[in-house]
């Protein structure tokens, strides 16, 4: 085989490879952040479940796109075992259709369809028919590669060594571990079925050993969702598991009814072509094997729980962590399919924590400085060096997804949790200030007059009143926006009013100097604490989403 024929192979995988990437990332583009409430309302049935999976993966050509979306899904706790169990199924159904277009010789289109995509990209400005032309744009490069691939093959019939070697495939053992190691090395069993159609088309291979590498297929597409569930939770490390347990079950399955029944040329006679004929057994091993485990679902989660039970850890100390933000992509990359929906998800519930500490703090300080109690102040720290974690982590976690994220309504809603972040940690900073005021009030041994007391008492109320408001499940709403900010002017209003009744107090001399100083500087971080109750509110809206 000359080099320019062996670049022509590899040259073509890439094209297939990046134009599945391309239909990913259309997808994912147009509809990311909507794929949890999608498959909350579909994944309940277990028919609309396998549907649901197998037209995912039908749109981008890759099982192993859907099933680690599915993965990621479980790791965040966004979606059962049991649900994901159906999404699953589905996903190997849908990875036939490559298959069927290329026997159908759907190929022959791929130039106008990767045109007609680029036009969209390049010259329509409405963002949905950009990502729509974005995943017409892959699928044409994709049938393109794969064009490219089976004529730089075409020689490999005139070597002796390799067509020996291929002749070895007839052995159902050997053929199926030559199929599985083969779609693991390049991660697409849609690529490796291509270019076995293509191997079989050019008379390389004969259909009765191409379909123990068919099946040795299916089990090595599982590698890229095994690889994403490194360093994820123990259900997301299930759910590969029940991706390898399909599999392997329809292997076993096909391969014992493939050697006691004549299905191979039941098939050989029902359709012609070599394409055709891996196409036909492709649909049939991934629908049959659906059929016969479709009943059996609820018990390929209860064996996926069983081979990797629960592990007993050790008791949570007090160490600073994060909760939700977690790897979800193969080799730690922040991307793919359904990306958006679980970071939304994970940022989601690391802010709520955050700012449910921040207003721990706010009321915890205030009671400190009410009853001139130090002992509250040890805590207060503690959650405020939480905070100021939080906010390091989930900041350097968004500038990292940013760059990358592709959904645009994901990106406004990530960029708007970056700026949330830095207003729950001023909110913290402000309360941590409240606290620093008890020490000197107990040292300098400084006491507020009634008068005082009670307006502290107020600002006390009125400020929790205005950070509670943002776990509102009306959040991201233009009226509930008004409310927080009727809620912001009546922290600007009493800070006026109480600056002038200090005035008042100062010309009566009814209270003291340092008294003064210390209620003059609570006045300035309540009323700045009543800003990024508002900043929040404002953010939420624009991005028209909720903590």
């Amino acid at each position: 085989m000359k080099l320019l024929e062996l670049l022509g192979v590899f040259g073509g995988l890439a094209l297939f490879l990046h134009g599945m990437q391309m239909m990913s990332s259309g997808l994912e583009a147009a509809a990311g952040s909507q794929m949890k409430s999608i498959m909350e309302r579909l994944t309940a049935n277990r028919f609309l479940g396998v549907l649901t999976g197998a037209l995912i993966t039908a749109a981008v050509q890759s099982s192993s796109a859907t099933t680690v979306m599915v993965v990621g899904f479980v790791n965040a706790g966004m979606m059962t075992l049991n649900q994901a169990v159906w999404i699953i199924m589905g996903a190997n159904v849908g990875t036939t259709v490559t298959g069927l277009m290329i026997a159908l010789d759907v190929g022959a289109m791929a130039p106008v369809v990767a045109f007609a995509g680029v036009f969209l990209m390049v010259f329509v400005k409405k963002a949905r028919l950009q990502h729509i032309g974005q995943i017409l744009a892959g699928l044409g490069i994709l049938f393109i590669g794969m064009d490219t691939m089976s004529a730089a093959m075409a020689p490999l019939r005139e070597l002796p060594a390799f067509v020996n070697m291929m002749a070895t495939l007839s052995n159902p053992l050997l053929g199926i571990l030559f199929g599985a190691a083969f779609t693991a090395l390049i991660q697409s069993s849609s690529a490796s079925v291509g270019i076995l159609q293509s191997l079989a088309a050019g008379g390389i291979v004969q259909f009765s050993g191409a379909v123990y590498v068919l099946f040795g297929q299916n089990i090595g597409t599982c590698i890229t969702a095994v690889l994403a569930a490194l360093g994820t939770s123990r259900n997301a490390k299930r759910a590969t598991c029940i991706h390898l347990l399909f599999n392997i079950i329809g292997t076993v399955v096909f391969t014992i009814a493939v050697m006691l029944f004549p299905i191979i040329p039941a098939i050989e006679a029902a359709v012609s072509g070599p394409k055709a004929e891996i196409a036909v057994m492709h649909v049939l091993f991934n629908l049959a094997t659906t059929l016969l485990l479709l009943p059996l679902g609820g018990w390929l989660a209860r064996l996926a729980t069983l081979l990797l039970p629960e592990r007993e850890e050790a008791p949570a100390g007090e160490e600073m962590r994060l909760v939700y933000l977690v790897p979800v992509a193969p080799g730690g990359k922040d991307g793919g399919l359904g990306m958006s929906a679980i970071v939304e998800d994970q940022l989601r519930g690391e802010l709520r924590r955050m700012l449910e500490m921040a207003r721990q703090n706010v009321d915890s300080s205030f009671r400190a400085v009410l009853d001139r109690d130090t002992r509250p102040l040890e805590r207060v720290e503690k959650r405020e060096e939480y905070i100021d974690f939080l906010n390091r982590e989930i900041s350097r976690y968004v500038s990292r997804l940013i760059s990358i994220e592709t959904n645009e309504r994901g990106s406004r809603v990530v960029s708007g949790f970056f700026t949330i972040s830095g207003n729950i940690e001023r909110i913290g900073d402000h309360a941590d200030n409240l606290a620093g005021y008890t020490r000197l009030l107990v040292k300098a041994d400084i006491a507020f007059s009634d008068k005082a007391r009670e307006e502290i008492r107020q600002m006390h109320d009125v400020s929790l009143r205005a950070v509670s408001a943002l776990f509102s499940s009306e959040a991201g709403t233009s009226p509930w926006l008004s409310k927080v900010a009727k809620l912001e002017q009546k922290i600007d209003d009493m800070t006026d009013d109480f600056r002038r009744d200090q005035l008042m107090r100062m010309r009566e001399g009814a209270c003291s100097d340092e008294a003064c100083i210390l209620f003059s500087e609570l006045l300035t971080d309540f009323e700045r604490l009543g800003d990024h109750v508002l900043n929040i509110a404002e953010e939420l809206t624009k991005a028209h989403t909720t903590l």
